[in-house]
């Protein structure tokens, strides 16, 4: 609970994201999703005041026997507004500013921001200032500058909700290639579902500051309290439902467009 709150932000959350996860996050505004962000890499409860009741632990460590610093290490979280997370006068500096706080060796150093910058796709940004660069840019900064300390969790709390869909999805692939190629455990905060849902094979989401559903993605946006919570089901989901309520019953439950088509034509064959 926050100082001054008349409730609890978060209330009877049980929740367990396994190594190597894509999960997301949704739920209505105001619902708890960013409070629980905090408390992943330790924002809750040393920095943020209030009062933190339960256990909580992340990358096998106990969040209040453990300072930010240390957290940072295994959890790295992504803000919402990638402004917020940059501020040196070129993006290599930002993308070193946690590894100098950490007073690693200079050529370590180098490699990580040089595999971080590369692995985003932004190694011509390299000297270009933060200030300068598209939304879009700006958020491959801030992702880089989180991947550059190598943790084993990055936390992303609605990274794109100041881009167009076409710089989201640019972004949700570059999270999904952190994930797949390199095993990083990824907690997505997102309301955009029909471009990020695709990517994911865990769906949790919240209402209230409780989680009311936690599971497979198909199961959780076929499932009714999904949608009677009025989170954003994608669309291609919306679709299915239609055409299975007019008589028409096809394969599975597709996430995308791609996976829709697959199944119609799978089902022109059949006939």
């Amino acid at each position: 609970m926050y100082p001054g709150a008349n409730k609890q932000s978060l209330s009877d959350v049980s929740l367990a994201v396994e190594k190597g996860e894509f999960a997301i996050l949704t739920g209505p505004s105001g619902c708890g999703k960013t409070t629980l962000c905090r408390c992943f890499n330790g924002l809750i409860p040393h920095f943020y005041a209030g009062e933190l009741k339960g256990d909580l632990k992340v990358a096998d460590l106990n969040i209040s026997g453990h300072t930010i610093g240390e957290m940072a290490m295994h959890v790295g979280l992504v803000f919402q507004n990638p402004e917020n997370q940059l501020f040196a006068l070129s993006v290599e500096k930002d993308v070193a500013f946690g590894l100098e706080n950490l007073g690693m060796p200079r050529q370590e150093m180098k490699e990580r921001v040089d595999w971080a910058l590369k692995t985003t796709g932004i190694e011509d940004l390299r000297e270009r200032a933060p200030y300068e660069l598209s939304g879009g840019q700006q958020q491959r900064v801030a992702i880089a500058s989180v991947l550059a300390m190598q943790p084993e969790i990055i936390v992303f709390d609605e990274p794109t909700s100041f881009l167009d869909p076409l710089g989201a999805q640019k972004i949700f692939e570059v999270i999904s290639q952190l994930n797949r190629q390199l095993g990083i455990t990824v907690i997505l905060v997102e309301h955009r579902l029909d471009l990020a849902a695709k990517y994911a094979n865990h769906v949790i989401i919240m209402d209230e500051g409780k989680i009311v559903l936690d599971g497979e993605p198909r199961d959780i946006f076929n499932s009714e309290q999904a949608w009677l919570l009025g989170v954003g089901i994608p669309k291609v989901v919306r679709l299915w439902r239609l055409l299975e309520e007019n008589g028409v019953t096809l394969k599975g439950i597709p996430l995308s467009s791609e996976e829709a088509t697959q199944y119609l034509r799978e089902a022109l064959w059949q006939r």
